[in-house]
This record gives C-alpha cells, sequence and structure tokens, in this order.
C-alpha cells in the first residue's frame, strides 16, 4: 500500500486549511438543481483526476456533502447529469453553489479524511453516526514496579496495556471485580499505594495481594501479572490449569487454607469466563457488525470479542435518507465508527461492503496491522452474526415503538398547552444553588426519540451574589439563562435554519419563573416560543403539578393518571437532576480550592512541593521565608513573593 502508515488524521484534516481553495461564485441559492449543477459545471475545469476529498457547499459555506473518489473530476462530474441522481442527492444538488476539494495520495487516504470530515462537519446529506462515545477499557499499568488494574476511558496516553473496547461501564465493572478476586491486582492510585501503612479493606475481603506493605514479594506480583494479561489476550485455559495444580500441591501440604485461596481464583476465573463467552464461536479478536432496515430506519449491533470472550455489544441508529440501502449505510457505517475506535484484526459483516478492498486498506491505516473484513455465509461464525442481525432487529423495533409512544406524547402536549403542532424540540430549564452561592442553571432538551443529551447546556449564573441574584433570587437568576441562552441564539441562528431553536420552552417553577421568562422573550424581541410554566404540587406532591401559561387566566391540572403529566414530570425531574448535578460539580471544585491558587507564579507542581513540605495550605500561609526558601523548587525571590503574599502589611 503507497499509503504512509505514519500519516495521521491530524495531517489529513490539516491539508484543508493548507490548501488552495477556491469557491464557485454564484448569486443567491440556486431555485433547481439544473442551477446547482451549473454551478458544479463551472468549477470541473480546475479539478484534478487525482484521488481526494470534496464538500458541496451552500451559500451560507455550509457543508452540504462530503464525499471521496479515486478520481475527483470524474466523481464531481456525475452529480451533473441529473437524471442519474436520488432524490435527495438533486435535493442537495439545488442547494449547492460551491464546492472545495482537497487533494490525497491514495483512495485509502481519502477514505480516511472522509470519515473524519463527515464527523467534523455532521453534513445533512451524509449518512451520520452521531454516537461519538468512546469505549470503556481495562488497562494494566506500565509505570511502576507494582502494575495497577483499573478501568480506562479516552486516549491511551498512559503507559502500560489496554484490553477492549468493552460495550458498557457495567460489562466492564464486572469484569473487573472478578479479576480483583481471580488476581489481586491493587486498583489504588499511586499516590494512595505510596502512603499506606496497613492493608486496606480490599485485602481483607481478599481482592488485593497488598503489595503496598509488602505482604506479597515483587516476582510473586509480576508472575499475578502476567497470569492477568495471558488471561485477558485469551489464554485462560493455561491459567486455570495452573491454578488447579498449585490448589491440588497445597491440599496435598495440608495447606487448606491456602489452597481454598487458590479454589476461590478459579471460581473467579470461571464466572468470567461463564458471562463472556456465551457467545463466542471460537472467535479471538474480533468485531461482528450486523445491521437491520425497516420502515426507512437502521440499527446497527456491533459485538467486541477480545482474547475469545464477548465483550458485550451496543446498538447504534445511523440518520441517513429512506432509499439509501443497507450495502451503502454498512460502508458509510464502518468509515465513521472506526474513526475513534481502533478495529479488531476480524470484522464480520452482515451485509457485504461494496468497496472492501479499499476499506481494507484504510482500516489497516487506522490499526497499523492487516485487517480483514468478511461476510461468513456458513458455519460457526455465520451463527454468531445471525445472533447480532437478531438482536439488530429487535433493538429496532424497540425504538419504533418508543418512537411511536414518544410521538403520542407529544401529540398529547401539543393538545394540552394548544400548540399549533407536536413539538419537535422542548427545552426545560432549572436552577441550582445554595443561598445564592455555587448558582448553576441547566438547560435539557427533548424531541422524538427521547432526550438530546448531546443538546444539553450548563450556565454558570454570573449575577448571583453581585446585586441582582443576590441571597439567590431565582427569578433573576432564571432571567439570566433565558437571556444568555437566546442572545446566542439569535446571533448565531436568526434564520432559525439550524435547529438551535425550540417549539416549546418550558421552566421549573410557577408564575414568578414564567413572568421572568416572558420579561426575557419581550426584551429581545421573541413572540414566537410558546412558554410554559410547570410547579411542583402542594408539599411538592407529584401528581398535582400546575402548569402555567401566559395567555390562561387558571393553571392547567392534568389528571393524576394522564399519561402526559407522567411525561412532563419525567422531562421536569430530568432537568432537576441535570441542574443539581451541575451545582455538587461546581461546589465540589470549590472545596477543593486551596488559597495557593491564588497566590501569582504558584502552578500544579510548586504547589504540590509546598503541600508536601508544609502539609498544609495554612502552614504555607504562616512560614517564614527561609522556611519557603527550602523547598524545592522555591527560589527566594519567589519565597519572598509567597510571604508577601500572606503578609501584605509587612
Amino acid at each position: 500500500m503507497s499509503v504512509d502508515e505514519a500519516v495521521l488524521i491530524g495531517d489529513l484534516i490539516s491539508m484543508v486549511k493548507r490548501s488552495n481553495i477556491e469557491l464557485v461564485p454564484a448569486e443567491g441559492v440556486p431555485e433547481s438543481a439544473d442551477r446547482g449543477a451549473e454551478a458544479i459545471k463551472a468549477r470541473l475545469k480546475n479539478l484534478p483526476s487525482t484521488p481526494g476529498v470534496y464538500r458541496m457547499l451552500n451559500e451560507a459555506g455550509d457543508v452540504l456533502y462530503v464525499g471521496k473518489a479515486k478520481n475527483i473530476k470524474r466523481r464531481v462530474t456525475s452529480y451533473t447529469n441529473l437524471n442519474r441522481q436520488s432524490i435527495r442527492i438533486r435535493r442537495m444538488i439545488a442547494q449547492t453553489v460551491g464546492l472545495e476539494i482537497v487533494k490525497t495520495e491514495t483512495e485509502a487516504e481519502a477514505l480516511l479524511l472522509e470519515s473524519d470530515l463527515i464527523k467534523r462537519y455532521a453534513p445533512r446529506y451524509n449518512i451520520l453516526l452521531r454516537d461519538d462515545k468512546s469505549f470503556p477499557m481495562i488497562l494494566i499499568t506500565g509505570d511502576h514496579d507494582y502494575p495497577q488494574i483499573v478501568k480506562y476511558r479516552g486516549a491511551k496516553g498512559r503507559k502500560g496495556e489496554y484490553f477492549g473496547p468493552f460495550a458498557s461501564v457495567w460489562a466492564v465493572n464486572d469484569t473487573l471485580a472478578l479479576l480483583q478476586r481471580a488476581f489481586l491486582l491493587r486498583t489504588c492510585s499511586d499516590n494512595v499505594f505510596a502512603n499506606r501503612s496497613r492493608p486496606c479493606l480490599l485485602h481483607q475481603i481478599k481482592r488485593c495481594a497488598a503489595p503496598c506493605v509488602d505482604r506479597i514479594s515483587k516476582p510473586d506480583y509480576a508472575r499475578l501479572v502476567e497470569e492477568a494479561r495471558a488471561f485477558l489476550t485469551g489464554d485462560s485455559q493455561r491459567i486455570q490449569q495452573a491454578l488447579a495444580e498449585r490448589m491440588q500441591a497445597a491440599s496435598d501440604e495440608l495447606e487448606f487454607e491456602l489452597a481454598a485461596q487458590y479454589r476461590d481464583r478459579i471460581q473467579a476465573l470461571t464466572r468470567v469466563q461463564s458471562r463472556h463467552e456465551t457467545i463466542n464461536a471460537g472467535l479471538d479478536e474480533a468485531d461482528v457488525i450486523a445491521l437491520h432496515q425497516e420502515g426507512g430506519q437502521t440499527c446497527v449491533q456491533v459485538f467486541f470479542f477480545r482474547g475469545g470472550r464477548n465483550y458485550g455489544n451496543r446498538a447504534y441508529f445511523p440518520t441517513h435518507a429512506k432509499e439509501d440501502g443497507p450495502e451503502e449505510v454498512m460502508e458509510a457505517f464502518l468509515g465513521q465508527f472506526y474513526a475513534r475506535t481502533k478495529p479488531a484484526r476480524m470484522i464480520l459483516t452482515s451485509h457485504q461492503i461494496p468497496n472492501r478492498g479499499l476499506i481494507e486498506e484504510a482500516l489497516k491505516v487506522r490499526a497499523e496491522r492487516k485487517v480483514e473484513v468478511r461476510r461468513p455465509t456458513r458455519g460457526e461464525k455465520k451463527r454468531v452474526l445471525d445472533t447480532a442481525t437478531i438482536n439488530a432487529r429487535d433493538a429496532l423495533a424497540r425504538r419504533m415503538s418508543e418512537s411511536a409512544s414518544q410521538r403520542r406524547l407529544l401529540e398529547g402536549l401539543a393538545e394540552v398547552l394548544d400548540l399549533d403542532a407536536p413539538p419537535s424540540r422542548i427545552e426545560v430549564y432549572d436552577n441550582s444553588h445554595v443561598s445564592g452561592t455555587n448558582a448553576v442553571g441547566g438547560m435539557i432538551v427533548v424531541g422524538p426519540d427521547g432526550f438530546m443529551k448531546n443538546a444539553y447546556r450548563k450556565f454558570n449564573i454570573r449575577r448571583a451574589g453581585s446585586g441582582g441574584a443576590s441571597g439567590g433570587d431565582d427569578y433573576d437568576m432564571m432571567r439570566e439563562v433565558l437571556e444568555r441562552r437566546f442572545s446566542r441564539a439569535q446571533r448565531e441562528d436568526p434564520s432559525r435554519t439550524l435547529g438551535q431553536w425550540p417549539d416549546l420552552v418550558l421552566v421549573d417553577g410557577g408564575k414568578g419563573q414564567l413572568s421572568s421568562a416572558l420579561e426575557v422573550f419581550q426584551q429581545l424581541g421573541i413572540d414566537d416560543v410558546p412558554v410554559a410554566a410547570i410547579a411542583k404540587g402542594p408539599d411538592r406532591d407529584a401528581g398535582r403539578e400546575k402548569i402555567f401559561m401566559p395567555d390562561k387566566n387558571a393553571p392547567i391540572q392534568l389528571g393524576h393518571k394522564d399519561p402526559v403529566l407522567y411525561f412532563l414530570q419525567r422531562i421536569r425531574d430530568e432537568a432537576h437532576r441535570f441542574a443539581i448535578g451541575t451545582h455538587r460539580a461546581k461546589r465540589g471544585k470549590q472545596v477543593q480550592r486551596s488559597i495557593l491558587d491564588e497566590v501569582p507564579g504558584i502552578g500544579a507542581m510548586r504547589k504540590k512541593a509546598l503541600l508536601h513540605h508544609f502539609g498544609a495550605a495554612q502552614s504555607v500561609a504562616n512560614a517564614g521565608v527561609k522556611d519557603l526558601e527550602a523547598v524545592d523548587g522555591v527560589s527566594r525571590a519567589m519565597a519572598k513573593k509567597i510571604y508577601d503574599w500572606f503578609h501584605p502589611e509587612t
């Protein structure tokens, strides 16, 4: 393969910034696909016949579509023949006024860049995978004499060996708990390890060998680490056999307590295997990806197999046009899914990939090793794939059922509140504080598919305690949150085409909060966004909530068993949970702050050295210049500076 495997995706994206991009001039938004095709034709003469990525742009400069091509000129030329395009692509061409290109060395490189740009821009006319959550893993650290086994999520920046991915946090936590019983590896931080003087509770309940207090020798602990590493890489039978031999030897020597410990470890290993080998089909390292389509919607199920064990599965629901077939969706899914996740050595798919060789070449660059993409038609691998397909079908059925139920609730809410149509975006606001301190506002968003957590927002309330909201003025806090939210919406999306405007605003509270919201909307000149307030019942009794609206003299009170009431309670409680959680996090950060944080010139390392030397921040404040100078990394000038900060009058 001609692609330099050292090329990083960041380098590819930087090519966009370095490239000489020309935008096709056009007057106004195209009124027809013909006009869009003419805009594309005007660019053809300057297009190269090389691999690369192209972006279709509308008049505002927004990316409509990102595509890759082996021959950019030939591929873009095909858009000028409208008779061969789907309705969706014709619609895209009708909005196109310009085009940007980035040349690449190979088609595989173009595929990688295309996937990253789709993730970055989320173009309207591309197939989109919106779930960007990383997968949890198990890490055996490699930067300490006594390695730690922990749950890990994020970039692999810490030295050590990573095992996974696991489909969920629950799966990795459960596995970790069992591995602790089986191999007795420490889970404590290096700082805790260094400061222990006696064994902790984990040693008492036989989940740690207590290397921190020398209850196990370094060679013996290293053997436990090697056994855990071998087990996680699939060599479980050898480890179990070795433990069984040790158990028998201990029993023969009449060391029954030691034999019982080996027995417990064997049982823990057996439980790990039984939980993760329900479906394996002899798969050592593989991702099983199955797709099911129905009613213009798609579910993709991904099963993870590592070390011969099933590490769980996760369902995805990519956004795409109804006419997109399963093969097309599967190919787009693979490109975007592995933009953040390292591919397994083998990928089994339920549908044939049109450009399988290209996909394999691109994934090889991602994984830095060979990756095989297969569609089995018989045998055990086909059986596993069928199981994944059944899971995809069932997950899609559940989602469609939930969506239908959600639509009925939104229709009922529209009827109760006398809205013109069922809302597709509801924003719910709540505040949280303690006597005006650490005041925060929370905004949650609800739509036809449920809670839209990627749209949640937090607001650090600035006026709290400084005049308007001193002492905890909930009304002023609500005004500040709504002012900032909708002032920004007016700046960033004045035409209301980017999906940032709600169809309904709900505020937690009664008449006062409603009046605050109306004041803000009147001030900003917003008169077409419905607003309502939901107040808790007497004695905060759930089921007796009242809904206040600006054009109704009396509050609305729904029946105790009304599904719409349950729906309102659920979204109100979610807003409350989000606001409370944000407040607690902010308060926790404040508690952790030190008076040393306010001293100019004291960073994290110097602060750590001072606290290690003096034991407490107050002792630093009371120390003399000579005492401060004795700390590593503190010069005489810095010592004088610290002293003067705490003793300004001297």
